[in-house]
């Protein structure tokens, strides 16, 4: 979702086909709201990170799901989707075991994408495209660059 500002709803629909090779470069289909049909060249760490999962899940090949649910305590892949919720319950879940402390879920990583591209030089119109948003407003939304205040800031305060 972060390399790809990609909707949850879009990337649990996913399946293995999804992902294929276009012009020696690794490209994702994300199945949008609305029936939308959505490409995008993947960033050289998605690339790596999509083809260690589909490798280490052994789904090269297979019909169905590429982010498939877990079976119980197994973890153990079955042929089910992984729900919006599951995805929620396992970002949650990884973030509290990284030390994360903060409340974040699957649109946290859509408006990260956003905002890391913009502000890392990225224009708000290709962000838009990228999002696959109409509006460049609703793209704008989820810039947070101006969200944060300096240390430095905070300390010209002086009394």
């Amino acid at each position: 979702m972060v390399y790809t500002f990609a909707r949850v709803g879009a990337v649990i629909k996913m399946t293995p086909d999804d992902v294929y090779l276009q012009s020696r470069r690794t490209w994702v289909r994300l199945h949008e709201k609305g029936g939308k049909r959505h490409e995008m060249p993947c960033h050289h760490n998605l690339d790596e990170y999509l083809h260690a999962y589909i490798e280490g899940a052994q789904l090269a090949g297979t019909k169905g799901f590429l982010f498939r649910s877990a079976a119980g305590r197994t973890g153990q892949l079955t042929d089910s989707p992984m729900s919006q919720a599951d995805a929620y319950r396992m970002i949650r879940r990884r973030a509290r075991a990284a030390g994360v402390a903060t409340k974040i879920g699957c649109h946290t990583w859509r408006a990260t994408g956003i905002t890391e591209y913009l502000r890392n030089g990225g224009k708000l119109e290709v962000a838009q495209q990228m999002a696959n948003h109409e509006s460049a407003r609703t793209t704008g939304v989820y810039d947070r660059r101006n969200d944060q205040v300096s240390l430095d800031e905070v300390e010209r305060i002086v009394i």
